[in-house]
């Protein structure tokens, strides 16, 4: 039987949630970034096809593979680095820097140096970790009520019932319940979307020492730091152990055959990679693969449909999207803190890991993500609570 025969409403709805609050969070991001490369209308519809394309690829691909949930996500960080890194250079130049980048996280994923450094951190800190990046959201959704109280509060209270009675279709009540409210409210702009094709644009790359120095390594470093570094600690937080060399290593080959087109860079998700990671997505651990999947399908939709994202994304009103993000990782967030503060030798590191990346502190264009696990790991060093309890 096919793997992904009997595929649940639950995993249906993780899946485009997922989705959803991807593009919804940061696609404004990739406009910029395009923009200050000097791209065309048809140039920008084709980094948001490509894109699109990458990671419904390798969502598909690597959760087939391994029948984890494997998501991946363009890098959020990395946009913002480009949106402000690449004005005075041409577009061509850009992508030159983008092949520096996926060339070195392919040879990250090659020579397996990543996967060797993860395996040292303890689970400890990538469950602190975890929490600090998912807790943000989780803040988002309550806050949410100041602008909308009359969409986010029947929104929230109906997941505590769900929760209670129907636990399993909880996200999708949800979801259904603020799609109608934010209809009835006249908060669903409609008229804004519209579907329309595009195709992808060949640029050829040019090789400038200044971009690759000043662009392209950075690009890598940040890819790195701020997004895979706690795409793993998703994973390993939530139980699953998948060969992170391979993984690594089939994203940046993507990446790499893509970044002509505009593909800039593709990662593990944290965020996002979360909510299918969840008893929202799935009661058994085993199939909760199959939101990955079933988000892979959505980004592939997505990426046909690049040229009319801009005005899909303008459809849902963001307190919507800040509430459903923030329920459906509630859960997460809490096994994170549990799992984080279970050592008692571990417990400070672990805690201030959370407390730094949680802080958003950025430094040298590097997120927080990055510097609350450097941080955690020295206190880890400092305090004498290294019990070599390492995530294996």
């Amino acid at each position: 039987m096919p793997p992904t025969r009997n595929i649940s409403l639950s995993a249906l709805t993780a899946g485009f949630v997922t989705v959803l609050v991807g593009y919804t969070s940061s696609a404004a991001i990739i406009f910029e970034a395009a923009r200050a490369a000097g791209g065309s209308q048809a140039q920008i519809a084709s980094w948001l096809i490509v894109l699109g394309v990458a990671m419904g690829l390798t969502c598909i691909g690597l959760s087939l593979r391994y029948r984890v949930p494997v998501v991946t996500a363009w890098s959020t960080p990395g946009a913002a680095l480009l949106a402000t890194s690449l004005s005075g250079y041409s577009m061509n130049v850009a992508v030159g820097c983008f092949l520096l980048s996926a060339l070195l996280i392919l040879l990250s994923g090659l020579t397996g140096w990543f996967e060797r450094v993860m395996n040292r951190v303890p689970m400890s800190l990538c469950a602190a970790l975890l929490a600090g990046v998912l807790v943000r959201f989780g803040m988002n959704a309550f806050t949410s009520m100041q602008t909308a109280l009359a969409l986010v509060l029947p929104m929230f209270l109906t997941y505590l019932a769900c929760k209670r009675y129907k636990p399993r279709y909880a996200m999708l009540i949800v979801l259904l319940l603020g799609l109608g409210l934010a209809h009835w409210q006249g908060l669903l702009h409609l008229g804004n979307a519209s579907l329309q094709l595009a195709a992808p644009v060949w640029i050829a790359p040019e090789f400038s020492m200044p971009a690759l120095i000043g662009v392209g390594l950075p690009l890598f470093i940040v890819t790195m730091a701020s997004q895979n570094i706690p795409g793993v600690a998703v994973l390993r937080s939530a139980g699953y152990t998948p060969p992170l060399s391979p993984i690594i290593g089939w994203t940046g080959l993507v990446n790499l055959l893509l970044a002509p087109f505009g593909c800039f860079a593709v990662n593990l998700a944290a965020i996002t990679a979360a909510i299918c990671m969840g008893k929202d997505a799935h009661e058994d651990p085993a199939k909760r693969y199959h939101a990955s999947i079933v988000a892979g399908v959505f980004y592939l939709l997505l990426g046909i449909l690049g040229a009319a994202v801009g005005g899909l994304l303008a459809v849902f009103p963001r307190e919507l999207i800040f509430a459903i993000a923030g329920f459906a990782l509630l859960g997460t967030i809490g096994n994170g803190l549990t799992m984080a503060l279970r050592e008692e030798n571990q417990r400070e590191p672990a805690l201030i890991t959370f407390v730094v990346t949680a802080s958003g502190l950025t430094l040298f264009g590097i997120g927080p993500a990055f510097w609350g696990l450097v941080a955690g790991v020295a206190a880890l060093f400092a305090l004498g609570g290294n019990s070599h309890k390492t995530a294996k």
